[in-house]
């Protein structure tokens, strides 16, 4: 096993974290005994998460946490014959089957699994440190489960850059995170649209008490029915909306508050710190600076494009985004924006069915937003009907109760 070594500087080491309720630093975290390396850390809160970040910042361990939910036995497995000690949640290690040679400093990072089982990427806390500029105090949001890389992106900035406090929240605390950022003064906050959704149909005047001055967005296709609502909701704050895989790392970062980016953005001359966009047919294309250890070149997203007036707006992954209706193609995404720009409608999912004389029909689910009047079918039916083809209108509509929420902060969207 190579030397450990301290792998940055922990600029952010005096920066609050607040986790439980209880309100630390980073240097006073309570302190995990010395991991094995290469290691993946298992957790149930966010505090080991957190710990275990400081100890690979601080010692140069090869780390990947995870959440144990999101590592199944059968990955548990795996890790191990990649040489991993997997340590539980109880601080008990299970060995590593293979012994090779430390990568130090080496973070991985488990993908999302939105395309078949989740990918191993490497990184290191240099490539997950994107935010490199003098940013103003603020005490951030973090809501995300740890390991992800959204989570790593708000992790960082804590953790290399000063007067950036966490407010940390654990699953069981979600429901209410706008009454625990407004008690511990959040003014910046990071979420997927979905869980932005989930904050305004619960209760929107909660939310509004936070005060926040910065807005996050990622991790789903953003749509301008959010971003407006969110403009709505607090009309001072600055709403920012970002493209970012573990892949790929942050590629893409829009403040205008508009959907999708700017058409010219494509085929820029890239530098140092700027991506290269480009489009394959209706594939995203990415050569990033940001990326994973192994991916030189041009990335393919697997995320697919639709071209409105000068933006390019990413509505969904390619293998689930295009719907074919009796040979017309429509983007499931498209309509998903154009339902979720009706006032009465909170969320919406789109996808095909099978139909009869036509092989496929589109579908969707949607959530009423339970402080206007009744929503019926044919309501829906009527607004999408005056706005897209007749072969992009739900022909079968199904009413939920709630927003659904993944472990990653996601729906099936």
């Amino acid at each position: 096993m190579t030397a450990p070594r301290r792998t940055t500087a922990l600029i952010g080491d005096d920066n609050t974290v607040v986790v439980a309720g209880k309100s630390v630093t980073w240097r006073t975290l309570h302190k995990l005994p010395q991991l094995p390396s290469p290691a993946a850390v298992l957790v149930d809160n966010g505090a080991d998460a957190l710990a275990a970040v400081r100890h690979h910042a601080v010692h140069g361990t090869e780390l990947l946490v995870a959440t144990r939910s999101r590592v199944d036995e059968r990955m548990r497995a795996e890790l191990g014959e990649s040489g991993f000690a997997v340590v539980l949640p109880d601080g008990d290690v299970k060995p590593a089957k293979l012994k090779r040679v430390e990568e130090s400093g080496r973070a991985w990072l488990l993908t999302s699994g939105s395309t078949g089982r989740p990918k191993r990427i490497g990184h290191t806390l240099e490539t997950l440190t994107t935010v490199t500029g003098e940013q103003p105090p603020r005490t951030w949001l973090l809501p995300y489960a740890p390991g992800t890389y959204a989570w790593w992106q708000v992790v960082t900035l804590s953790l290399t850059h000063a007067d950036q406090g966490l407010v940390v929240i654990e699953p069981d605390e979600l429901e209410e995170w706008p009454v625990i950022a407004a008690e511990h003064g959040v003014t910046a906050a990071s979420g997927t649209p979905t869980f932005w959704r989930q904050a305004i149909y619960r209760d929107a005047d909660a939310l509004a008490a936070v005060p926040l001055e910065q807005i996050t967005l990622g991790g789903e296709p953003v749509d301008q029915a959010i971003l407006d609502q969110l403009r709505e909701v607090f009309p001072k704050a600055r709403i920012s909306w970002i493209y970012a895989s573990s892949e790929v790392g942050a590629s893409i970062v829009v403040h205008d508050g508009l959907a999708g980016f700017p058409r010219e953005w494509l085929d820029r001359t890239p530098d140092l710190d700027r991506p290269l966009l480009s489009v394959d047919g209706d594939e995203l294309v990415i050569r990033s600076p940001h990326h994973g250890a192994g991916l030189v070149g041009a990335v393919h997203t697997g995320d697919r494009v639709e071209f409105v007036g000068d933006r390019v707006l990413i509505t969904g992954r390619l293998d689930t985004d295009e719907i074919n209706v009796g040979g017309s193609k429509v983007s499931a995404g498209i309509v998903r924006n154009v339902l979720m720009g009706h006032p009465g409608v909170s969320w919406a999912r789109v996808f095909a069915r099978k139909a009869p004389l036509v092989g496929r029909m589109v579908a969707a689910e949607v959530v009423r937003n339970p402080t206007l009047g009744p929503l019926t079918h044919n309501d829906l039916v009527q607004w999408c009907s005056s706005r897209l083809p007749d072969y992009g209108v739900p022909r079968r509509i199904t009413f939920l109760d709630e927003i659904p929420q993944k472990e990653t902060l996601k729906s099936e969207v």
